[in-house]
């Protein structure tokens, strides 16, 4: 699957109602999975329920700014890697240092143009994906109610530990590094168990049943 077509959930947090209807019914009618919020508290709460890939945060809103929420979800052990576009309409030089200062990725500046809006997501796309095909080194995936720590190799499933062997683990990560992705046997066992080693399409298919299974 190429950038282009990766379905992303996305999360908007404004508390602009048009601004929401909008946002939305672009994003819904490129494909993707959206979800929306008026307000700071709920959208921390829709985002620990939700786990997107992105967020849209408006910078300035009633009950908790933006660049606060942003700061609580760089924080947050599940949240802490979504990626994170700021509205603003404001073109202040303070206010973006303070943005990306906080762990904001980008920003979309009001009136939103729907080209522009989709050139963004797309940006953003490109770099979640990157990101998952980094490696084991840094970085945690959340999937559903799982969360992958390359790090530490731990799977948890909420909040409860998943004790996977390696190549389980390894198998899983993958997977989980570009959901909706169709992988090949070949890819699979490349990336899983190496050039080096010589396994049978069915050591694949018995690894998949172990990890159904836990």
């Amino acid at each position: 699957m190429n950038e282009d077509s990766q379905v992303l959930r996305v999360l908007i947090i404004d508390d602009e109602e048009d601004i929401l209807e909008f946002l939305s019914y672009n994003l819904r009618n490129d494909g993707h999975e959206v979800r929306t919020a008026h307000s700071a508290q709920k959208g921390l709460k829709t985002a620990r329920k939700f786990v997107p890939h992105i967020v849209i945060l408006d910078i300035m809103m009633t009950d908790m700014n933006g660049i606060e929420v942003c700061r609580v979800f760089r924080k947050d052990p599940i949240l802490k890697d979504v990626l994170i576009a700021f509205l603003t309409a404001r073109n202040d030089a303070q206010i973006h240092v303070e943005a990306l200062e906080s762990g904001g990725d980008d920003f979309i500046t009001k009136p939103i143009q729907p080209n522009v809006l989709r050139s963004k997501i797309r940006a953003l796309a490109r770099r979640s994906v990157d990101l998952a095909r980094r490696g084991h080194e840094t970085l945690t995936l959340c999937y559903g109610a799982l969360q992958i720590d390359g790090a530490d190799f731990k799977v948890s499933k909420k909040g409860q530990e998943v004790n996977l062997a390696k190549k389980e683990f390894k198998l899983l990560y993958l997977l989980a590094s570009d959901p909706g992705k169709v992988f090949k046997r070949a890819e699979i066992l490349k990336k899983v168990w190496g050039d080096n080693v010589i396994v049978g399409d069915r050591t694949i298919d018995v690894h998949i049943r172990k990890l159904r299974k836990k």
